[in-house]
């Protein structure tokens, strides 16, 4: 809790330089934050094995909000990720980060004694839904955020090294099927990752100010409120997706390095809390939200430093948005829940 606390006051203070000319935002994401830890104190009260009884309800529900989605859903910017209800709209995709591993931890703990070939079959059948639907709408940050959080939980069941090579060989012959079937600003994401000066004013646009801003912090950065090409706006996004341009310009390579050993020990902790827990659905649960921790931090880092391509994730703890922030959160509750059975069970 202390490594988070610390990561959101880095985040607070570069929300806070970043919407300077909409300071409302800072007190909004303190809002966030309180309702976050609010979801996450509450969540940590719920035994493992209680949790266990939100697998099978959460993960329906997710889905079948996801069909929803597909006939009756929002449409924005030309993506359909969001369904009305009333007073407010959801982003059904949001649920299956959580309910996506705990789906497949308590598939793999009610068949632990006896786990065969088609029990991962089964699995990645049921990672494979959702994840389709969520890339249709098309979304494709949090679909890679789901398909990781599912293939942890079926790795640490004990996926054999064979059917991850043989994936990854599959995965690679099916590249340029794939290519295929991404829509066409995707391939143009990708396109303008190996070359971003093609299109300097349009795709390329983001990976060039972000990248600039980065080189431009230096070793100690410009300090706070200081970054020029922040507050001359020149940064897209930048108090969400980029807000790590901001906080590099600002923080330099030092700063960096401090986020990213602190991101460093909070994966480090989750994965003993993971390793030490008393059950299989523990272990499997906690390793795969630790690990999404990783994912979100090193897709995002990635994409702002011009390595990855841009797909729209937030960084950790740092990004201003609700959601987002409840439901790493809400990850965090549980393992706080599976490190305080274990501790019980110690006693």
């Amino acid at each position: 809790m202390l490594i988070t606390l610390i990561i959101m006051g880095f985040g607070l203070a570069t929300i806070f330089s970043a919407t300077h000319d909409a300071s409302d935002r800072t007190s909004a994401q303190v809002m966030n934050m309180l309702i976050g830890i609010g979801v996450m104190w509450s969540v940590a009260q719920i035994p493992p094995q209680k949790l266990m009884r939100f697998a099978v309800p959460l993960y329906v529900l997710g889905v079948i909000l996801l069909v929803l989605v597909f006939f009756f859903g929002i449409k924005v910017n030309g993506a359909r990720r969001w369904l009305s209800i009333g007073f407010t709209r959801i982003q059904p995709a949001e649920i299956l980060k959580i309910a996506m591993p705990l789906m497949l931890a308590w598939y793999f703990h009610k068949y632990e004694a006896a786990l065969k070939l088609r029990h991962f079959a089964v699995a990645g059948l049921l990672l494979v839904v959702p994840f389709g639907l969520i890339a249709k709408q098309p979304d494709l940050g949090t679909a890679i955020l789901v398909g990781a959080a599912g293939f942890y939980v079926i790795f640490f069941a004990g996926l054999p090294w064979k059917i991850i090579f043989g994936m990854v060989a599959l995965a690679a012959g099916a590249a340029p099927f794939a290519w295929n079937m991404l829509h066409d600003y995707q391939q143009k994401r990708i396109l303008t990752l190996l070359d971003p000066t093609t299109d300097p004013l349009g795709a390329g646009y983001h990976i060039i100010q972000s990248t600039i801003a980065i080189g431009s912090g230096g070793n100690f950065g410009k300090g706070w409120l200081e970054g020029t090409q922040t507050h001359l706006e020149f940064i897209p996004e930048r108090h969400t997706d980029f807000i790590f341009a901001v906080f590099s310009e600002e923080r330099g390579l030092l700063g960096n390095s401090i986020l990213s050993a602190l991101y460093l020990l909070l994966i480090i902790r989750g994965l003993m809390i993971s390793a030490n827990a008393s059950t299989l659905f523990g272990r499997v649960l906690g390793g795969s939200i630790t690990l999404s921790f990783f994912t979100y931090a090193f897709v995002n880092m990635g994409m702002v430093s011009g390595i990855l391509p841009v797909v729209g994730v937030p960084l950790p703890f740092m990004s201003y948005g609700g959601t987002a922030l409840v439901t790493l959160f809400l990850g965090m509750g549980i393992l706080m829940s599976i490190n305080a059975h274990r501790m019980l069970v110690k006693q």
